[in-house]
Protein backbone atom coordinates (compact mmCIF):
# COMPACT_ATOMS: atom_id res chain seq x y z
CA UNK A 1 0.00 0.00 0.00
CA UNK A 2 0.77 3.56 -0.29
CA UNK A 3 0.37 6.89 1.61
CA UNK A 4 -1.95 9.25 0.58
CA UNK A 5 -1.27 12.57 2.67
CA UNK A 6 -4.72 14.74 2.28
CA UNK A 7 -4.23 17.96 2.94
CA UNK A 8 -6.99 20.59 3.67
CA UNK A 9 -6.04 22.83 6.39
CA UNK A 10 -8.06 24.25 8.72
CA UNK A 11 -10.90 21.96 7.16
CA UNK A 12 -10.64 18.44 7.16
CA UNK A 13 -13.19 16.98 9.31
CA UNK A 14 -14.70 13.91 9.69
CA UNK A 15 -16.95 14.00 6.88
CA UNK A 16 -14.66 15.91 3.93
CA UNK A 17 -12.50 12.71 5.37
CA UNK A 18 -15.24 10.51 4.58
CA UNK A 19 -15.60 11.45 1.47
CA UNK A 20 -12.37 11.36 0.34
CA UNK A 21 -12.17 7.86 1.14
CA UNK A 22 -15.65 6.72 -0.47
CA UNK A 23 -13.59 8.35 -3.37
CA UNK A 24 -10.54 6.02 -3.53
CA UNK A 25 -11.16 2.19 -3.92
CA UNK A 26 -9.53 0.56 -1.28
CA UNK A 27 -8.48 3.49 0.45
CA UNK A 28 -8.71 3.14 4.08
CA UNK A 29 -7.77 5.71 7.57
CA UNK A 30 -4.27 5.20 8.60
CA UNK A 31 -4.13 8.46 11.05
CA UNK A 32 -3.56 11.71 11.50
CA UNK A 33 -0.83 13.96 11.16
CA UNK A 34 -2.45 17.35 12.41
CA UNK A 35 -6.29 16.77 13.52
CA UNK A 36 -8.67 19.00 10.71
CA UNK A 37 -5.33 20.22 8.81
CA UNK A 38 -3.43 16.64 7.16
CA UNK A 39 -4.82 13.02 7.36
CA UNK A 40 -2.44 10.04 5.95
CA UNK A 41 -4.94 7.62 4.26
CA UNK A 42 -3.89 3.88 2.61
CA UNK A 43 -3.93 3.71 -0.94
CA UNK A 44 -3.16 0.83 -3.16
CA UNK A 45 -2.92 2.86 -6.52
CA UNK A 46 -1.14 6.15 -7.07
CA UNK A 47 -2.78 7.16 -10.55
CA UNK A 48 -6.07 6.37 -9.31
CA UNK A 49 -5.70 8.53 -5.48
CA UNK A 50 -4.32 11.69 -7.38
CA UNK A 51 -6.92 11.55 -9.92
CA UNK A 52 -10.04 11.20 -7.40
CA UNK A 53 -8.54 13.70 -4.98
CA UNK A 54 -6.00 16.07 -6.82
CA UNK A 55 -7.97 19.45 -6.80
CA UNK A 56 -11.39 17.94 -5.01
CA UNK A 57 -12.25 19.96 -2.52
CA UNK A 58 -9.46 22.58 -2.61
CA UNK A 59 -7.61 19.90 -1.11
CA UNK A 60 -3.61 18.82 -1.99
CA UNK A 61 -2.81 15.54 -2.12
CA UNK A 62 0.73 13.34 -2.19
CA UNK A 63 0.64 9.57 -3.01
CA UNK A 64 4.13 8.04 -1.86
CA UNK A 65 5.91 4.71 -1.13
CA UNK A 66 6.42 4.61 2.76
CA UNK A 67 9.90 4.38 2.21
CA UNK A 68 12.43 7.22 2.99
CA UNK A 69 9.30 9.19 3.43
CA UNK A 70 11.44 12.08 5.20
CA UNK A 71 13.89 13.71 2.71
CA UNK A 72 17.53 14.79 3.17
CA UNK A 73 17.92 17.00 0.54
CA UNK A 74 15.71 19.90 -0.66
CA UNK A 75 15.92 21.26 -4.04
CA UNK A 76 14.20 24.67 -4.79
CA UNK A 77 13.03 27.00 -7.09
CA UNK A 78 12.99 30.71 -6.27
CA UNK A 79 10.96 32.93 -8.35
CA UNK A 80 7.36 32.05 -7.60
CA UNK A 81 7.89 29.30 -5.87
CA UNK A 82 10.15 30.20 -2.32
CA UNK A 83 9.23 33.83 -3.29
CA UNK A 84 6.17 34.83 -4.46
CA UNK A 85 7.64 37.18 -7.56
CA UNK A 86 9.29 36.93 -10.85
CA UNK A 87 12.39 39.17 -9.80
CA UNK A 88 13.36 40.11 -13.46
CA UNK A 89 9.74 40.70 -14.45
CA UNK A 90 9.96 43.27 -10.94
CA UNK A 91 13.11 44.63 -12.18
CA UNK A 92 11.88 45.31 -15.21
CA UNK A 93 9.51 47.44 -14.08
CA UNK A 94 12.18 49.98 -12.62
CA UNK A 95 13.85 49.85 -16.46
CA UNK A 96 10.10 50.81 -17.33
CA UNK A 97 10.11 47.25 -19.93
CA UNK A 98 7.83 45.07 -17.48
CA UNK A 99 5.23 44.34 -20.03
CA UNK A 100 7.83 42.75 -22.65
CA UNK A 101 9.80 40.86 -19.83
CA UNK A 102 6.69 39.47 -18.09
CA UNK A 103 5.44 38.00 -21.59
CA UNK A 104 8.80 36.38 -22.64
CA UNK A 105 9.48 35.01 -18.90
CA UNK A 106 5.67 33.56 -18.95
CA UNK A 107 6.46 31.57 -22.22
CA UNK A 108 9.54 30.84 -21.07
CA UNK A 109 7.79 29.47 -17.74
CA UNK A 110 5.08 27.54 -20.18
CA UNK A 111 7.67 25.94 -22.22
CA UNK A 112 7.15 27.50 -25.40
CA UNK A 113 10.66 29.03 -25.47
CA UNK A 114 14.46 28.51 -25.24
CA UNK A 115 15.02 28.88 -21.72
CA UNK A 116 18.75 30.90 -22.41
CA UNK A 117 17.66 32.54 -25.61
CA UNK A 118 14.28 33.33 -23.60
CA UNK A 119 17.15 34.62 -20.70
CA UNK A 120 19.37 36.85 -23.11
CA UNK A 121 16.12 38.55 -24.46
CA UNK A 122 15.23 39.74 -21.08
CA UNK A 123 18.25 40.23 -19.64
CA UNK A 124 19.37 42.81 -23.08
CA UNK A 125 16.02 44.84 -22.13
CA UNK A 126 17.92 45.67 -18.90
CA UNK A 127 20.73 46.90 -20.47
CA UNK A 128 22.15 50.82 -18.86
CA UNK A 129 19.66 50.26 -15.90
CA UNK A 130 21.77 51.25 -12.57
CA UNK A 131 22.60 48.07 -10.55
CA UNK A 132 21.45 50.07 -6.91
CA UNK A 133 18.17 49.33 -8.01
CA UNK A 134 18.66 45.60 -7.35
CA UNK A 135 18.36 46.53 -4.12
CA UNK A 136 15.61 48.91 -4.14
CA UNK A 137 13.58 46.46 -6.01
CA UNK A 138 14.47 43.41 -3.45
CA UNK A 139 13.26 45.84 -0.37
CA UNK A 140 10.13 47.07 -2.06
CA UNK A 141 9.01 43.70 -4.60
CA UNK A 142 10.30 40.75 -2.62
CA UNK A 143 8.73 38.55 -0.45
CA UNK A 144 8.77 34.86 1.19
CA UNK A 145 6.06 32.67 -0.03
CA UNK A 146 4.20 31.96 3.14
CA UNK A 147 5.52 28.72 4.51
CA UNK A 148 9.10 29.06 2.88
CA UNK A 149 11.30 29.65 5.85
CA UNK A 150 9.48 26.85 7.86
CA UNK A 151 9.87 24.36 5.69
CA UNK A 152 13.75 25.05 5.58
CA UNK A 153 14.28 25.97 8.95
CA UNK A 154 12.55 22.37 9.95
CA UNK A 155 14.34 20.45 7.31
CA UNK A 156 17.46 21.47 8.36
CA UNK A 157 16.87 21.58 11.83
CA UNK A 158 16.17 17.43 10.91
CA UNK A 159 19.37 17.10 8.93
CA UNK A 160 18.40 17.70 5.78
CA UNK A 161 20.96 19.83 3.59
CA UNK A 162 18.73 22.48 1.51
CA UNK A 163 20.02 24.01 -1.59
CA UNK A 164 18.07 26.75 -3.71
CA UNK A 165 18.65 26.45 -7.28
CA UNK A 166 17.23 29.14 -9.83
CA UNK A 167 17.45 30.74 -13.52
CA UNK A 168 17.11 34.09 -12.11
CA UNK A 169 20.35 36.17 -10.70
CA UNK A 170 22.64 36.04 -7.37
CA UNK A 171 21.91 39.08 -6.50
CA UNK A 172 18.25 38.36 -5.77
CA UNK A 173 19.18 34.74 -4.57
CA UNK A 174 21.85 35.03 -2.50
CA UNK A 175 19.92 37.43 -0.14
CA UNK A 176 16.88 34.97 -0.35
CA UNK A 177 18.83 32.07 0.20
CA UNK A 178 20.12 33.84 3.90
CA UNK A 179 16.85 35.63 4.79
CA UNK A 180 15.41 31.43 4.37
CA UNK A 181 18.00 29.94 5.82
CA UNK A 182 19.10 27.73 2.98
CA UNK A 183 22.66 25.90 2.93
CA UNK A 184 23.53 26.84 -0.83
CA UNK A 185 22.54 28.04 -3.88
CA UNK A 186 22.95 28.23 -7.66
CA UNK A 187 21.61 31.16 -9.78
CA UNK A 188 23.07 33.38 -13.10
CA UNK A 189 25.31 36.28 -12.51
CA UNK A 190 24.27 39.69 -14.22
CA UNK A 191 26.90 41.65 -15.78
CA UNK A 192 27.69 44.90 -14.90
CA UNK A 193 30.00 48.31 -16.42
CA UNK A 194 30.99 49.92 -13.32
CA UNK A 195 27.78 50.62 -11.74
CA UNK A 196 25.54 49.66 -14.70
CA UNK A 197 24.23 46.73 -16.15
CA UNK A 198 25.01 45.46 -19.40
CA UNK A 199 22.11 43.88 -20.42
CA UNK A 200 24.19 40.74 -20.55
CA UNK A 201 25.22 37.89 -17.95
CA UNK A 202 28.31 36.04 -17.36
CA UNK A 203 29.63 32.57 -16.82
CA UNK A 204 27.53 29.00 -17.13
CA UNK A 205 23.62 30.01 -17.07
CA UNK A 206 21.34 28.07 -15.10
CA UNK A 207 18.81 26.17 -16.70
CA UNK A 208 16.87 23.00 -16.42
CA UNK A 209 19.48 20.88 -17.51
CA UNK A 210 21.73 23.16 -14.82
CA UNK A 211 19.49 22.78 -12.04
CA UNK A 212 19.19 18.79 -12.48
CA UNK A 213 22.97 18.62 -12.36
CA UNK A 214 22.99 20.38 -9.12
CA UNK A 215 20.94 18.33 -7.26
CA UNK A 216 22.32 15.54 -8.17
CA UNK A 217 25.83 17.08 -7.03
CA UNK A 218 23.98 17.50 -3.96
CA UNK A 219 22.76 14.20 -3.90
CA UNK A 220 26.09 12.48 -4.62
CA UNK A 221 28.07 14.53 -2.51
CA UNK A 222 25.78 13.47 0.45
CA UNK A 223 25.87 9.64 -0.03
CA UNK A 224 21.89 9.79 -0.62
CA UNK A 225 19.72 8.05 -3.29
CA UNK A 226 17.15 9.49 -5.53
CA UNK A 227 14.52 8.63 -2.94
CA UNK A 228 15.58 11.03 -0.02
CA UNK A 229 15.41 14.22 -2.41
CA UNK A 230 12.60 16.51 -2.83
CA UNK A 231 12.78 18.68 -5.50
CA UNK A 232 9.85 21.90 -5.82
CA UNK A 233 9.13 24.56 -8.74
CA UNK A 234 6.66 26.39 -11.00
CA UNK A 235 7.90 26.42 -14.39
CA UNK A 236 9.12 24.40 -17.68
CA UNK A 237 12.75 24.93 -16.27
CA UNK A 238 12.30 22.72 -13.11
CA UNK A 239 11.42 20.01 -15.07
CA UNK A 240 14.86 18.22 -15.26
CA UNK A 241 15.28 18.52 -10.95
CA UNK A 242 11.80 17.71 -10.38
CA UNK A 243 11.85 14.13 -12.72
CA UNK A 244 14.92 13.40 -11.18
CA UNK A 245 13.94 14.07 -7.29
CA UNK A 246 12.40 10.96 -5.47
CA UNK A 247 9.21 13.07 -5.16
CA UNK A 248 9.05 16.45 -6.97
CA UNK A 249 6.77 18.43 -6.50
CA UNK A 250 4.49 21.53 -8.75
CA UNK A 251 3.96 24.30 -6.87
CA UNK A 252 1.20 26.76 -7.98
CA UNK A 253 2.97 25.32 -11.57
CA UNK A 254 2.40 25.87 -15.27
CA UNK A 255 0.70 23.10 -17.10
CA UNK A 256 3.95 21.52 -18.59
CA UNK A 257 5.55 20.99 -14.60
CA UNK A 258 1.96 19.80 -13.13
CA UNK A 259 1.79 17.18 -15.30
CA UNK A 260 5.10 15.99 -15.13
CA UNK A 261 5.38 16.29 -11.05
CA UNK A 262 4.64 13.71 -8.51
CA UNK A 263 2.40 16.19 -6.69
CA UNK A 264 1.06 19.53 -6.89
CA UNK A 265 0.41 21.83 -4.46
CA UNK A 266 -1.90 24.49 -5.76
CA UNK A 267 -3.89 24.94 -2.52
CA UNK A 268 -1.37 25.23 0.86
CA UNK A 269 2.05 27.03 1.85
CA UNK A 270 5.20 25.05 1.47
CA UNK A 271 5.20 23.84 5.21
CA UNK A 272 2.95 21.77 3.76
CA UNK A 273 5.35 19.52 2.58
CA UNK A 274 6.65 19.12 5.47
CA UNK A 275 3.16 17.38 6.40
CA UNK A 276 3.77 15.10 3.10
CA UNK A 277 7.00 13.97 4.68
CA UNK A 278 4.83 12.83 7.75
CA UNK A 279 5.97 15.74 10.07
CA UNK A 280 3.57 17.15 12.34
CA UNK A 281 3.15 20.98 13.27
CA UNK A 282 4.29 20.20 16.51
CA UNK A 283 7.77 19.42 15.42
CA UNK A 284 7.71 22.55 12.61
CA UNK A 285 10.83 24.72 13.39
CA UNK A 286 8.37 27.89 13.30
Amino acid sequence: MLIATLIAAGRLDDRLLAAALERVPGASFSGWLDEGDAADLAVPDAATARAALEGWQDCDVVVQAPAEREKKLLVADMDSTMIGQECIDELADYAGVKPQVAAITERAMRGELDFAAALAQRVALLAGLDAAIIGRCLAERIRPTPGAETLVSTMRARGAFTLLVSGGFTDFVAPVAAALGFDNFRANVLARDGDWLTGTTTGAIVDSEAKRIALEEARARLGLDAGAVVAIGDGANDLSMVRAAGLGFAFRAKPVLAEAADARLDHHGLDALLWAQGIPRRDWVI
